[in-house]
């Protein structure tokens, strides 16, 4: 019995024994099994999370941050203790002692779900296994990939420290809100960088990886979200990390967040969205790769000067407006809340943030038409307090409008406010004030425009973009016309032919005949005119590009050639590839004002290629400048003292895009522009010159101009082209630019345009070319800058006709006739007082001519 007994337990033993034998072999071939093509965990070592890429302008102050995932990264060493206290208490309290997976929590987890049959099933898994399956392995729910993660998590755990792990966790973890790491979540949720957390708010970012998208919302789902809070809080308090009378205080607090209005949201902080930032994401997405700009954590520094950005967008606004309201036509928002929602202050009030309008025009506000009356009409006013009387726009402020009607007519002009807005109409108001003391005199009725345009301006020197405005309004239309509308510039494209002419042997006393012009083409006969439908005989180069005569541009551009022509453009950089048709002299090739501008800055420059940039600087995550705009060299910058009164040495390695002296003839006779032609109406305290474009039937106005250290220009037009009437460069986008260089003259100052040597002045008539004594005066004369050795020629001699001859019963007007006499058009009265000429209709010669002037 005995020996019986004992041949039992010791079958029973070796049946044990072997069962564990086998179970072990079993254990360890799954493990073998799926440790086999494991993703490297070493490579977590070097790993760089996607962070948060932001543009600062150059004073410092942060523009924008551009992120697919929002996540700032911050280093072991600069998060707190308390931070990491509180999750390793809510996910993983051995996170210190286990060696990358807690067995005895495994073996708990499996028990519940054993004992509920599988519908109480819950994560065991650490801080460490974690982050293999957020960094390696994906969330699929499967036991094989449990296993993995266990494989991974031993390994790493002999690769990193508890520290380097315990980072790259609290960097990448998911909490909700579009916020990736305790950095990022901090800001989203209380608008404090992490070492300004109470106990109370770092136990509640612990408490969100249970759920990051939903169950723990700190408003729709406050009390879940208090109770797991609290939850973490009796957690780090049994774990010693904060002590009993912090857990009982912090416990009863209220759950205070930015989304629930406690703290302000730190996007409020942030300048709105503009074209400027909008354009850098553009540029740089295409440069770097959009992966490395939305997650690369790069640090860009902007050109963009803030105080000339928000007068650029005000000009630009305030010219568009003017025209606007100018047609009288009354268009609205197009928006409408539904009266049902307008019978209390909260409802309206809630109704209204909902609309979709901009709300990035300085002064401008959203507002809800409340009431009509027999005169008036009653609103609420988004941010702004009803109070006893209510807020009113009366009829006085309608009268300038005809509202659009159903069959596409104009009614009458508004009598009463109820002519333009209906009940739950949503309107954009702005105060008026009086001018003299601010003090308020009515709302007053606003209104995008349709007629849409762009404004930029650039050093001259560095190519630095200190302003840049795409349109009317980025929240209405995010489209940068400033560098994606190409659009035909006119006649502010001539100085690109007069440039190709002063470098083909021209001077500014060149005498060129302005006479018809007639073209064979596979579409008929091309017969361009002067924008007076005049013809002047003989006249100078600077009279022709001053009064910007298309017939003289035409004949020197077949003089010299359209492929000499293309080949400035090009070399400007207006285009890629220019058409080599002579009404391309005229403008009539699309381009964008981003490229003219530039162009014109090396007018200015005295001839350098300057490149422009919206950006000086870029840095990657870890400090290093992986790209810089300005290559100039500064020897002397590395000094450790410079003598006050020298300045710093700079060595240009730029090249010379056009030669010096061509470059001051031609800016001189740019600034006969300004001071008596087509842009006469332009009024600064500092040398400016430029050039006006005014394509057929209105379709696109330009002006473009410089001072010595700044380029500025404007163009204006309807996205789908069409005319705008009776509007030109000098008298719609010249008070643009005038507004907008009255503040950066202000601010930069400028002065008279550099003359380079190797040359000389003589005065000579600006009309005949013919050479007049030194100590001759009156509004003919101008002092003409020649080279040495270019000899001006006393009286007409040779004149250029570009081979076309003088033309049969040519029409010659009298000796300095300018273009303010009524003949082939009639005259008109500008908003600035000067007359102007309206063109007969086009007909096809002047349709493909680009250009009027």
């Amino acid at each position: 019995m005995i020996r019986f007994i004992g041949s039992f337990f010791g079958g029973l033993f070796t049946l044990l024994t072997m069962g564990l034998f086998f179970a072990a072999l079993s254990v360890g071939a799954i493990f073998y099994m799926y440790s086999r093509d494991l993703p490297s965990h070493e490579s977590l070592a070097k790993y760089a999370p996607p962070t948060i890429s932001r543009v600062y302008s150059g004073g410092g102050e942060m523009m924008d941050e551009f992120a697919k995932e929002r996540r700032i990264f911050a280093s072991s060493e600069e998060i707190p203790a308390l931070v990491k206290q509180a999750f390793i208490s809510a996910e993983d309290k051995n996170f210190y002692t286990h060696n990358g997976y807690d067995a005895r929590g495994i073996a708990v987890a499996a028990l519940e779900a054993i004992r509920s049959r599988g519908e109480n099933v819950r994560g065991a898994s650490t801080i460490t296994q974690q982050v293999m399956k957020n960094f390696l392995l994906g969330g699929e729910r499967k036991a094989e990939r449990k296993i993995k993660e266990i494989i991974l998590a031993t390994r790493i755990e002999e690769t990193l420290s508890k520290e380097k792990i315990l980072e790259l966790y609290l960097n990448e973890i998911d909490l909700g809100q579009r916020s990736f790491g305790v950095a990022a979540a901090a800001q989203t949720y209380f608008n404090k960088i992490l070492s300004q957390l109470s106990p109370g708010e770092t136990a509640y970012l612990a408490a969100l990886p249970k759920s990051p998208g939903r169950g723990l919302h700190p408003v729709r789902d406050y009390d879940r979200a208090v109770d797991r809070r609290n939850y973490v809080l009796r957690e780090m308090w049994q774990n010693n990390y904060i002590d009993e009378a912090t857990y009982l205080s912090e416990k009863d607090l209220p759950l205070k967040t930015v989304q629930n209005g406690d703290y302000p949201s730190f996007r409020e902080s942030l300048p709105s969205r503009d074209y400027f930032s909008d354009e850098i994401r553009r540029q740089l997405s295409g440069t770097f790769g959009e992966q490395e700009f939305f997650g690369g954590g790069l640090t860009i520094r902007a050109t963009v000067d803030p105080e000339l950005q928000k007068e650029a967008a005000k000009a630009l606004q305030a010219g568009l407006e003017e025209f606007d309201r100018g047609r009288g036509i009354w268009n609205g928002t197009g928006k409408v809340i539904d009266p049902a929602n307008l019978t209390d202050e909260e409802s309206w009030r809630a109704a209204l943030r909902k609309v979709d309008v901009a709300r990035d025009v300085e002064g401008w506000m959203p507002a809800v038409v409340l009431e009509v009356g027999d005169t008036s009409a009653r609103i609420g006013i988004e941010g702004v307090e009803e109070d006893a009387d209510g807020h009113f726009i009366p009829a006085a402020d309608v009268t300038w409008a005809r509202k659009r009607l159903p069959n596409g007519r104009l009614a009458n002009k508004a009598r009463k406010a109820g002519d333009l807005v209906s009940v739950g109409d949503v309107v954009l108001v702005r105060a008026m004030t009086k001018d003299s003391d601010g003090s308020f005199i009515r709302w007053t009725l606003r209104q995008v425009p349709e007629v849409q345009g762009a404004f930029m301006a650039m050093d001259v020197t560095s190519g630095r973009v200190l302003a840049m405005q795409g349109g009317f309004s980025y929240q209405h239309s995010v489209f940068n016309r400033a560098t994606q509308a190409q659009r035909q510039p006119g006649s502010s494209f001539k100085p690109f032919v007069f440039a190709a002419a002063l470098d083909s042997g021209f001077n500014p006393a060149t005498i060129v005949v302005d006479a018809p012009i007639e073209v064979n083409t596979p579409q008929g006969i091309w017969r361009p005119r002067n924008s007076s439908n005049k013809f002047y005989g003989p006249t100078t180069l600077r009279t022709g590009i001053e009064q910007s005569r298309n017939l003289m541009t035409v004949r020197i551009a077949e003089e010299i050639g359209m492929s000499v022509v293309a080949s400035y453009a090009e070399r400007f950089g207006v285009y890629d590839r220019m058409g080599q048709f002579l009404a391309n002299s005229l403008g009539s090739e699309e381009t964008t004002l981003f490229k003219m501008v530039a162009a014109y800055a090396m007018f200015a420059n005295g001839g350098e290629r300057v490149e422009p940039t919206l950006v000086d600087r870029v840095q990657d995550r870890y400090g290093k400048t992986v790209y810089r705009h300005d290559q100039r060299i500064c020897d002397d910058c590395q000094l450790a003292s410079l003598n006050p009164r020298e300045l710093p040495n700079i060595t240009s390695n730029r090249e010379r895009v056009m030669d010096a002296i061509t470059a001051y003839q031609l800016t001189s006779m740019l600034e006969g522009v300004v001071k008596r032609g087509t842009a006469a109406g332009i009024n600064l305290p500092v040398p400016i010159a430029g050039k006006t474009g005014t394509t057929n039937e209105s379709k696109d106005v330009w002006f473009v101009g410089f001072s010595s250290n700044i380029a500025a220009g404007c163009y204006i037009g309807y996205d789908n082209p069409r005319s705008m009437g009776r509007t030109y460069g000098g008298t719609t986008c010249g008070p643009v630019f005038e507004r907008f260089m009255r503040k950066a003259i202000s601010k930069y100052g400028g002065g008279k345009f550099k003359v380079p040597p190797g040359g000389f002045f003589r005065k000579i008539d600006r009309f005949t070319g013919a050479v007049l004594p030194d100590d001759a005066s009156g509004p003919n004369v101008v002092s003409e800058y020649f080279r040495d050795g270019d000899e001006p020629m006393s009286g007409f001699g040779a004149y250029v006709d570009g081979g076309f001859g003088m033309g049969a019963n040519l029409p010659l007007f009298a000796y300095g006739e300018e273009d303010d006499a009524s003949g082939g058009g009639s005259a008109v009265t500008t908003s600035s007082g000067q007359t102007k000429i309206i063109p007969k209709k086009a007909d096809f010669g002047t349709l493909s001519s680009g250009g009027l002037y």
